[in-house]
């Protein structure tokens, strides 16, 4: 069954919360034929050229509170395993935030990445939805070994698209970009919505379903790897405190 969480205050026009949750329909294949796919994609991979290397992440600065002026958005920050989709003429890979080739654990996501281009570098996480279609972060890791079906890819960034560089381009063009490429998926892999609604609002939302800490990012950022001042995460906080 398809969930999605329904967050309160505004945001961009295309959707009013962070879907989550979800089957694929590729799941019907066994394990075992799946898990040979996947290893088939890689191994073309290694000897076709033209590959798409892995972008190391831009990491958010922590911070007590979260900026409320203007020139800046906000996301809900999942909690999940922070994952890259790489797609290109060799296939479909899925890396850990340090770079390590994770696609064999994350299968069907691997086999639901049919998405309409020919190359892509996806910036996102992998979760696991509860029965709410909350993230269950408990859950993740066993799921990963025992229940992968459970797993779904969270996209909330795009740094490349179709032989283009998006990641010089301002947060706001490559959210854009990026709905028009999964933004109407409810399976394997959605889309991360973001909020222009106050820090306080949005806590008061998440705070509901179990979740403490959102990712403030600026409209006119680009994307850097590393440590970032123009990302910033904060934890829940007191409305007394804000």
């Amino acid at each position: 069954m398809r969930r999605c969480l329904q967050w309160l205050g505004g945001g961009s026009a295309q959707a009013a919360g962070i879907q989550v949750g979800g089957m694929s329909g590729c799941l019907c294949r066994s394990a075992a034929a799946a898990r040979s796919k996947v290893a088939s994609l890689r191994k073309r991979a290694k000897v076709n050229g033209g590959r798409l290397e892995f972008i190391p992440p831009q990491i958010p600065t922590r911070v007590e509170e979260p900026p409320e002026d203007e020139g800046w958005v906000h996301e809900v920050n999942l909690d999940g395993y922070r994952t890259q989709i790489i797609i290109d003429k060799g296939g479909v890979r899925l890396y850990s935030n340090n770079g390590r080739d994770w696609t064999t654990k994350y299968w069907p996501i691997a086999l639901a990445a049919e998405l309409p281009c020919r190359a892509a570098i996806i910036d996102g996480e992998v979760i696991v939805p509860g029965e709410q279609g909350d993230p269950d972060c408990p859950a993740l890791e066993a799921a990963i070994w025992n229940e992968p079906s459970r797993l779904v890819f969270v996209a909330f960034d795009i740094l490349h698209l179709d032989g283009r560089n998006l990641a010089s381009l301002p947060l706001l063009q490559r959210k854009q970009a990026l709905w028009q490429l999964v933004g109407h998926d409810l399976g394997k892999i959605q889309y991360s919505e973001h909020f222009e609604s106050s820090a306080l609002a949005i806590f008061r939302a998440i705070e509901k379903v179990g979740l403490e800490s959102i990712i403030s990012k600026r409209v006119d950022s680009r994307y850097r790897s590393g440590p970032s001042n123009t990302w910033l995460r904060a934890k829940y906080f007191e409305e007394a405190d804000f």
